[in-house]
Order: C-alpha cells, then sequence, then structure tokens
C-alpha cells in the first residue's frame, strides 16, 4: 500500500509502516499544489497529515486516494465535504493529545495568575518588580469553568481538581449521572459556565455549531479580572470580543490557536489579539506537541493503516452518514458458492432500489453464508419470491426494517 506522509511523523511509525510492507513517501514541505502533484505522482491510497491542510483540489485530483489519516484529533484543516463527495474516508486519533493539551492548558493558567510572562521579560531588562508581580491571586478554590468534555476536557478536570480547583461544566453530551461521577456542576448553557467559574477553558471541536460560541454574550459574563484560556480552535471564540472583554473587563486571556495561522513550522505572523492591550499570553499552536503525544499519535495513524490494509475498515472514521430511519434490510442464507450475490444484487438493481450497506459473514466450514443488505427503500414480496429463485444456492430471503 502506498502512503504519503506530507507532515514530519515519529520515527517509530515511519519504521512500522515501512515493516508492514508500506511503500512510504514522506515530505513535511507539502502544501497546495506541490502537496496536490505528490498525491497525483505517487499514487498514493493513504495521505497522513498533521497541520497540512488538504483542501478541495487535492481531493478532487487524487483518483487513488481512499484514506486521509489526521494525526491528530481535528481536521478542520481538510475539506470533509469533497472527501466525502469522492468516498474518500478521513480518520482521526482522537484523545491521544489530551494530556498534552491539558498539560499546556495549566501551564497557561498558572503562568496568567503569575504572570509568569511579564516576570521574565522584566528580569532580562533588569528590572525588579517583586511589589507588582508578588499579587498572584492562587487557583485553590477557585472555580474552573469547562466548554467541552471530549477526552482533553476530562484530563484537565482531573488537574484541576488536583489543584483544589471545583469545576463546573457544560457540553451536549454531558448527563446529570456523569457530572455527578465526575464530582463536577453541571451547568446550562455556556453563559452559565461563564457566569460561574473564575477560569473558563475552551475544549470544544470546531464545527458549524461550534463556531464562535464563546462569543461577546458569553464573555459579558465572566466575572471582572477572569481568566479565558483557549487550547482548543480559534473558530469557536469569537477573538474580537475578547479584545473588547480584555479592556472592559479585565480578562487576562491565555492562547494557543489563532484565525489564519501559518501553515509552516516558521513563519512571520501577526495576530491583533495578541498585541491587545492587558495580560495576553501565547504559545505556537503546540498543545499537541510533546514526545509522549507524538509518540501516541503516530502509533494510533499507523494503526489506523495497518487495520486499514488488513481489513478495508477504517477505524475512528469522521465522514460515515449517520443511521439514518427508514429503509429496510434483507437477509439471505445461502450456500457459499459463486454467483450468488450477483444474483441478488441484480434482481435489486431491476427493481430500482438503491443497495446502501451490505456484509456477507461466512459461516465456520465455508459452505454457508448471510448476506445482510441494507436497502434504501422496501422491496414489495413479489420481488422477494424473484430473489428467493434468483439462484439455486439461495436458502431463505427475510427482510426487516432498519431498526429490528
Amino acid at each position: 500500500m502506498k502512503v504519503l506522509l506530507a507532515d514530519k511523523f515519529q520515527a517509530s511509525g515511519l519504521a512500522t509502516l515501512r515493516d508492514m510492507g508500506c511503500e512510504v513517501t514522506i515530505d513535511p514541505t507539502l502544501q497546495g499544489d506541490t502537496l496536490r502533484d505528490a498525491v497525483i505522482k505517487t499514487q498514493c491510497a493513504v495521505l497522513i497529515v498533521r497541520s497540512t491542510k488538504v483542501p478541495k483540489d487535492v481531493i478532487d485530483a487524487a483518483d487513488s486516494l481512499a484514506l486521509i489519516v489526521r494525526a491528530g484529533a481535528g481536521y478542520n484543516t481538510i475539506d470533509v465535504e469533497a472527501a466525502s463527495q469522492h468516498s474518500v474516508m478521513i480518520a482521526n486519533c482522537p484523545g491521544k493529545n489530551a494530556v498534552a493539551v491539558a498539560e499546556l492548558t495549566f501551564a497557561l493558567i498558572l503562568a496568567l495568575d503569575r504572570r509568569l510572562v511579564d516576570n521574565v521579560i522584566d528580569l532580562r531588562a533588569g528590572v525588579w518588580n517583586k511589589k507588582e508581580y508578588g499579587q498572584a491571586r492562587g487557583l485553590k478554590g477557585r472555580t474552573l469553568g469547562i466548554l467541552g468534555l471530549g477526552q482533553i476536557g476530562l484530563a484537565v478536570i482531573r488537574r484541576a481538581q488536583a489543584f483544589g480547583m471545583p469545576v463546573v461544566a457544560w457540553s451536549r453530551s454531558l448527563t446529570p449521572e456523569q457530572a455527578q461521577e465526575l464530582n463536577i456542576t453541571q451547568a446550562e448553557s455556556p453563559i452559565d459556565v461563564a457566569k460561574q467559574c473564575d477560569v473558563l477553558s475552551v475544549h470544544i471541536a470546531v464545527s458549524p455549531e461550534t463556531k464562535g460560541l464563546v462569543n461577546a454574550k458569553v464573555l459579558s459574563a465572566m466575572k471582572p479580572g477572569s481568566y479565558l484560556i483557549n487550547t482548543a480552535r480559534a473558530d469557536v471564540v469569537d477573538y474580537e470580543a475578547v479584545a473588547t472583554a480584555i479592556k472592559e473587563q479585565g480578562l487576562r486571556v491565555g492562547l494557543d490557536v489563532y484565525p489564519n495561522e501559518p501553515t509552516t513550522g516558521q513563519a512571520e505572523f501577526s495576530c491583533p489579539i495578541i498585541k491587545a492591550d492587558g495580560v495576553v499570553y501565547g504559545t505556537h499552536h503546540i498543545g499537541a506537541s510533546t514526545e509522549q503525544a507524538q509518540e501516541a499519535i503516530a502509533d494510533e495513524a499507523v494503526r489506523i493503516v495497518r487495520v486499514f490494509s488488513e481489513t478495508g475498515n477504517v477505524l475512528n472514521c469522521v465522514n460515515l452518514r449517520r443511521p439514518r430511519t427508514g429503509g429496510c434490510s434483507l437477509r439471505v442464507r445461502h450456500l457459499n458458492k459463486p454467483g450468488v450475490l450477483s444474483s441478488v444484487l441484480r434482481v435489486i438493481s431491476e427493481a430500482n432500489i438503491n443497495v446502501e450497506e451490505m456484509d456477507n459473514v461466512i459461516c465456520k466450514g465455508g459452505h454457508s453464508a448471510t448476506a445482510q443488505i441494507k436497502l434504501e427503500s422496501p422491496i414489495d414480496q413479489a420481488t422477494i419470491d424473484i430473489v428467493r429463485q434468483a439462484n439455486d444456492h439461495i436458502i431463505s430471503v427475510r427482510q426487516t426494517n432498519v431498526a429490528q
């Protein structure tokens, strides 16, 4: 299997891919037209990326491409719609960088509380200002608000509780039972979290529903002097509203993500929020950039490629259609002989009914099998009878609703 690595990748993962028999091409400099050209030239079946963007034109030009693996959790840098139109599966590596991002989250919280960056700048400039910097508030007993309870949010909770911080959280998936088990307070909305917390930390994946979720209304609900941390995605926070909140409410802000980030490891970069007056600290989108996290992500990416190579299945696939209501399933028990399934599918096609999914399981000994064929709509009894008689090796045919 041909694999193209368009970003830096752990040496251990690269070696494992090659040991698996994959023909691997690696070029961390690929982007834009050069990425498209490399996909075409290598005829890769699998493309693995970290921060490299995979736009529509790359996918449109890649007839051989079957799987894109995002070596990380978020996949907003990949054109999911274009991939889905071309039957290109997208997989990610969720949770593998959770500890690393949680650690950076708390590094930013502590840095804001003790104003570590300003301390260092003054010391390097020969300025001693213990009077100014010796006024930290401390974290114990202060409430941490969390938006989003994926693996990163959960890792942040554990660290907050170790610091003696009560936690209030909101997530669309959070239930009262889970909140009780986690020993946290469940909030009704992001605004409800903002009202209750001293530190608001964002851990939400970007989507059309979450874009701009942390807006002026949420920020205005925060207490004066509160801290805002964003180690998720820039698009979920309105940075213009953040700049206003810094000025009007004295918010302290720690950021790891920004609009229009460079696509390369080194580049000139300017972002208005970093220059906002007040205490604003930033890092270079390094949340997942620890050796531990990168090893774990590489291991997961390799596991995805291995399973895909051996079975055709895609682990952690993010662009499968959700199961829908309606439709039906045709269960065909048959002898394991050539031509049985083609006979069945021919009858279904002549009835002008679309096959949406199909699975054929072979029984022990290899003498018989059962095909489960999900159809877009039910077929009538006459057609079922035709299917039953389409091949002498068919044992039985039964139609059921999808829900069954």
